[in-house]
């Protein structure tokens, strides 16, 4: 589904669109990801922006419906199966491949139905204790969200 930008948020923050697309080949093989966003500020200097994977497919009440991040494992982020760590918009875009991902689009703890978000802020990684810290990484308010669902999009992580 395609991102939507968080219906909660001051007209001054960043109205970010796009898609996060996820492969996986058969249910033991690793799960890749190609992060494709617009609407960041251009210019030099721009903080990174956490990605997550939270636990509800629910957007009744915009990106804030999400619930928390995605833990079946009851662990400490940033262990959580969809913290995917900081990404650095260019020119206001994120065009981000990532491989190798913990989480899966088969069996129990299957992240089909869930949610992705991107927040404001970076993600400290766990290090910034504090209790929040260790639940999502401080990563400040919900700029934009989708549900992971199963699309005809086809692509090719070369590009």
């Amino acid at each position: 589904n395609p991102m939507k930008p968080s219906s909660n948020l001051d007209a001054d923050k960043p109205q970010v669109t796009g898609q996060v697309l996820f492969r996986q080949s058969y249910p033991n093989g690793k799960l890749e990801a190609l992060f494709d966003l617009n609407g960041f500020p251009s210019g030099s200097n721009q903080s990174g922006r956490a990605i997550h994977i939270h636990k509800l497919g629910d957007l009744s009440n915009s990106c804030d419906s999400t619930g928390g991040h995605y833990n079946p494992f009851n662990v400490n982020h940033p262990r959580h199966p969809g913290d995917f760590g900081n990404f650095y918009s260019k020119e206001g875009k994120i065009r981000k491949h990532k491989p190798n991902l913990l989480a899966t689009l088969f069996g129990p703890y299957s992240i089909m139905g869930r949610s992705i978000v991107i927040h404001e802020q970076e993600d400290d990684m766990g290090k910034g204790n504090n209790k929040a810290s260790l639940e999502n990484g401080n990563a400040g308010r919900r700029l934009a969200c989708c549900v992971i669902g199963i699309s005809q999009n086809r692509y090719n992580p070369c590009n």
